[in-house]
């Protein structure tokens, strides 16, 4: 029977929700509150946190269904979409389709999404959303896709449903999905792989947008397979005063669950970005982007 453990994290001397794990593994679920306790411990931003390990059928949530702006991670979803509806008809990609998402998804190109959402329409990505059971995603309006509200409980599903046959997504849709979060750019190889096992496949999108309030959104998702590994994890952020700052709480959190995974494994050497992100501030449909941000993240 899974063993749940939870704990009540504190920062800045306010309590915050518990993060809380199950495991059929013993001492893994306790070993993991622990430490991805510890890894928020004194972080000023609002995290949101989930992680589903299919080998030692572990979980951990914290925050699960808090909505966040989604800036670029949710281009993940957006080929999702595209591939589902394409199955429709039996139909494969188009060129220009296969360019566009291959832009979109690794190297997080803004006009290649602007115009695959702009295809698409909101009414084809809320059918998929329904497809999938992604009830607390509400896609953005007027073009404004970076403005997507998500949760860390449907990237998630995204993501298990990317990992396992279903009835949602063909193999062969889940695998073009796959092979292109596993063909990021160096750049943006940050966030969830931190930590990764050497001997792990790493597929990762990831997302970055300041506004006004909340300051920096920072977020991660990853999928990691492989002979032995066959887990996912979601790190959401909010509140944060610098990109940094939103980048190194990722990776706080995502090597505690790699280590805690993975005890036995040799990590493999982090990854830093080797050059500047480019992603509109925020992703505005008819607007040049600003200045890309530049992303030097201390390995902590």
């Amino acid at each position: 029977m899974p063993i749940t453990v939870s704990a009540t994290q504190d920062s800045a001397g306010a309590a915050t929700p518990a993060v809380a794990c199950t495991s059929q593994k013993a001492g893994l679920a306790a070993k993991l509150v622990t430490d991805i306790t510890a890894a928020l411990k004194g972080r000023a931003s609002t995290t949101a946190v989930l992680v589903n390990d299919r080998v030692t059928k572990t979980s951990c949530i914290l925050r699960p269904d808090t909505q966040f702006d989604s800036a670029s991670v949710v281009k993940v979803t957006v080929l999702a979409t595209l591939l589902w509806d394409a199955q429709k008809t039996g139909r494969q990609l188009t060129a220009t389709e296969k360019s566009r998402a291959t832009a979109m998804i690794t190297k997080s190109d803004n006009d290649a999404t602007s115009a695959l959402w702009k295809q698409l329409g909101t009414t084809k990505v809320k059918g998929f959303l329904t497809a999938v059971g992604m009830t607390k995603t509400v896609p953005g309006a007027n073009g404004y896709w970076g403005l997507t509200q998500i949760t860390a409980r449907d990237q998630q599903k995204l993501l298990g449903m990317l990992t396992a046959k279903n009835n949602v997504l063909t193999d062969a849709s889940r695998g073009y999905v796959l092979q292109l979060m596993n063909s990021v750019v160096s750049s943006q190889r940050w966030g969830t792989p931190a930590g990764a096992p050497s001997t792990a496949k790493i597929h990762v999108k990831n997302g970055w947008l300041s506004r006004a309030t909340h300051g920096w959104r920072v977020h991660s998702i990853g999928a990691f397979t492989g002979p032995t590994h066959n887990y996912q994890i979601t790190v959401l952020t909010h509140d944060n005063k610098t990109m940094n700052d939103g980048i190194n709480t990722i990776q706080a959190v995502a090597r505690a669950v790699h280590k805690d995974l993975n005890p036995t494994a040799p990590a493999r050497l982090g990854y830093v970005p080797t050059a500047t992100p480019e992603e509109a501030i925020p992703a505005v449909p008819g607007r040049p982007a600003r200045d890309a941000v530049p992303a030097n993240p201390a390995l902590r």
